[in-house]
């Protein structure tokens, strides 16, 4: 059996896989901000679950020289020992990822990117992170950072995209604040004047939304440019804005060092739950 965690900023899910059965899932609500609550949500999660392997994916990752996490945009498990406080609150070993790692995991073994040498999964959510699977095992780096393309700065910044916005990591422009659903929210609002959420704004189809979409093919390009991959699959809530698959191509192309892109944009297949099972796939 393999057990597998994503621990969100709001949401913790588990699943247990037998082979690629799913056996089990539950989903309970984030204790924002308490660190030991945490660590007792997980470990009850787990036990729910049964025996097994269990893998967990983190918004961040564990530092090489400290083993602490670093880079959390669930800013509580910043400076801690979490891996060793959940293995001994369970009992048993865990593996850790960056969950964007792990959507990335899923996708390339048994979902938009199966069959495909190189994955770039992204995540277009509250934040943006993204994972490369490379022959079907993540590539981490040793940095553990490999993929995260979402505090680089936004490429080729111009008029319209300025003031840059701060960013929770401590820089200014950084992809994030431009193409999470929060930042197409604070564009809007600069813009218009007019408070909505991402879904509202997907939905009116409008000169936010096309910002958005220019943006975002900018900082794929840059990716492209870099790794090169055969297929980028995008997850987040602003995945489901099916405008993206044949706009942001489209865009892209002017700004790929290349006469041709082969790279493919596509959306994830196993939706939110992407995350859970590549956690769950991490003792494959």
């Amino acid at each position: 059996m393999r057990i597998g965690i994503d621990l969100g900023g709001t949401k913790i899910e588990a699943i247990a896989l037998d082979r690629e059965r799913e056996v089990s899932r539950k989903r309970v609500r984030a204790p924002r901000g308490d660190y030991g609550a945490t660590i007792a949500a997980v470990a009850s999660l787990v036990r729910e679950m049964g025996e097994g392997t269990v893998g967990i994916g983190i918004p961040g990752t564990l530092s090489r020289v400290t083993g602490l996490v670093k880079n959390a945009n669930s800013t509580w498990l910043n400076g801690k020992p979490l891996k060793q406080d959940l293995e001994q609150a369970m009992g048993r070993e865990v593996r850790l990822e960056n969950d964007a790692n792990c959507f990335a995991l899923s996708e390339a073994t048994d979902g938009a990117g199966q069959g495909a040498e190189v994955v770039f999964g992204v995540i277009l959510g509250t934040g943006v992170g993204g994972g490369v699977v490379v022959h079907g095992r993540v590539l981490t780096g040793p940095n553990a950072i490999a993929g995260e393309w979402g505090h680089n700065p936004l490429p080729a910044p111009g008029p319209v995209d300025a003031p840059l916005p701060a960013c929770y990591c401590g820089r200014a422009g950084c992809i994030e604040t431009y193409v999470s659903g929060p930042g197409l929210a604070r564009d809007h609002l600069a813009l218009t004047g007019e408070s909505l959420n991402a879904e509202e704004i997907v939905a009116r189809q409008g000169e936010s939304l096309r910002r958005y979409e220019e943006r975002l093919a900018r900082a794929l390009a840059s990716v492209i440019n870099v790794l090169d991959p055969d297929v980028i699959v995008l997850g987040g809530g602003m995945s489901n804005a099916e405008r993206l698959y044949t706009e942001v191509p489209r865009l892209w192309s002017k700004h790929v060092f290349s006469d041709h892109v082969a790279t493919r944009l596509v959306r994830n297949t196993h939706g939110d739950s992407s995350g859970v099972r590549g956690a769950a796939w991490l003792w494959d």
